[in-house]
């Protein structure tokens, strides 16, 4: 199933001839380094840049037989580099390869992910200063509470997706390591020097210490990351979901020419893309679980959490990157109603302004206690019998020995609504350039 959600670079990253390619990388960067060393005649390192290779339908061979694929991936590589091989693998176990070519395919899934975030960045600026002053009402517990803007909503989007590029940067310094030190971690058969300069070559920096494996709490830190992504991008469907609701109908998914909504009632326009963002980010936040019982291994290492990797890291970056491009895509072709958030301002007839009658009666020096009671008192009425707030606080006695008919009428105005946006605004985008 995950092929129908893999775009294309993203699914290219985490192919077996990419995970071999790296594998290839490290050996070389380390066969590199013990010539530096002395260790490997610089004409033999020649010869083995000039031939190695390896096939993978050889190394499928070689695996069924010895049931191990580093050794399947280096005897296949030893076909194609011949008598030269002897010098491939020196000093190193499996997971000096393993390790150091995961940290390289996960910086380069960070930066597929880095990249592909910014049409998704740059479309939420977009659309929040285009709606910036289009009033709609606020929603509390589903409820309908006081105006806000629909660019505010927007803007509020933006600096979460702001936050989760930062989470990206900090997840791909916390992957950019690497281990070449052997079966247990101690360097017996090799020299630091080895690793220094192999993981230089490489792009990625050495592990403090480590034991047979790099610790899994970066491996977990870096799906920690795509799950509050994911989280961030399902809360963004959640909500346009909501707001196609028939009975909001303030924002739809676009509907294109030949798309069906139901077998069985044509009438139907349903938010599919959003509900199937929703789903994806379900099985992205259950991998992170995974990754992080992978933390504990026994002793200095047991694989274990192999076979799960397998599975859940490029998992994770496809079906992350997948809902990025859909989110962004949505958002760029979304039809928005402001038409309908107006008519859904007037739903409750003057009822979300009910805070700001409680103010004004406060500011006449009554008690708050009072002041709730007179309008909550009006409210409830209001929302029982279907009746106009505004009307019920002009027609109420106590209140307007309190309030002018001028006082009660200006604080059904929209407007002080508006006055501070461009402050939350500016706030927002004023280091930018």
């Amino acid at each position: 199933m995950i092929e129908r959600y893999t775009r294309a670079e993203m699914g290219a990253i985490w192919t077996e001839e990419n995970k071999y390619q790296k594998w290839l990388d490290v050996e070389l960067a380390v066969c590199e380094a013990w010539t530096k060393a002395g260790e490997i005649p610089s004409q033999a390192l020649k010869r083995i840049k000039d031939k190695a290779g390896f096939s993978i339908k050889r190394i499928e061979e070689i695996e069924k037989v010895v049931k191990h694929d580093v050794i399947a991936f280096l005897t296949s590589v030893a076909e194609k580099v011949g008598e030269d091989s002897r010098f491939i693998h020196l000093g190193l176990t499996s997971y000096d390869v393993v390790d150091t070519a995961l940290s390289l395919l996960i910086k380069e899934a960070l930066g597929k992910i880095q990249k592909d975030i910014t049409p998704l960045k740059d479309t939420l600026k977009d659309e929040a200063l285009r709606y910036k002053k289009t009033a709609m009402i606020g929603r509390t517990h589903g409820v309908h509470a006081e105006p806000i803007t629909f660019g505010v909503k927007l803007l509020v989007w933006y600096e979460e997706i702001k936050r989760q590029l930062l989470r990206l940067e900090n997840a791909l310094e916390v992957i950019s390591y690497g281990r070449i030190s052997g079966s247990v971690g101690t360097y017996i058969h090799l020299d630091p020097k080895i690793e220094l300069y192999a993981l230089k070559k490489l792009g990625l920096k050495p592990s403090a210490v480590s034991t047979q494996v790099l610790q899994r709490d970066r491996h977990a830190e870096v799906l920690s990351v795509l799950a509050l992504l994911a989280s961030s991008l399902d809360k963004f469907a959640v909500e346009i979901r909501h707001l196609q609701r028939t009975e909001v109908l303030e924002v739809e998914e676009a509907f294109t020419k030949g798309q069906k909504g139901s077998s069985s009632m044509p009438h139907k326009m349903n938010p599919v893309r959003t509900e199937r963002i929703s789903g994806l980010a379900r099985i992205v936040r259950s991998n992170l679980q995974a990754a992080l019982e992978n933390i504990s291994l026994w002793h200095e290492r047991d694989i274990s959490h192999s076979s799960a990797e397998r599975i859940i890291i490029p998992d994770s970056f496809i079906l992350t990157d997948f809902i990025l491009a859909e989110t962004a895509d949505i958002i760029k072709n979304w039809k928005v109603n402001a038409g309908r958030m107006k008519e859904n301002i007037d739903l409750t007839r003057g009822l979300i302004f009910s805070q700001s009658v409680l103010l004004a009666l406060t500011k006449k020096g009554i008690s708050r206690e009072q002041a709730f009671r007179l309008v909550q008192r009006n409210s409830l009425k209001a929302w029982k019998e279907r009746l106009d707030f505004k009307d019920l606080m002009q027609s109420d006695k106590e209140i307007r020995e309190i309030l002018t008919k001028e006082e009660v009428n200006s604080c059904f105005s929209l407007q002080p609504y508006l006055e501070k946006i461009d402050y939350i605004f500016d706030r927002v985008l004023r280091d930018e350039s």
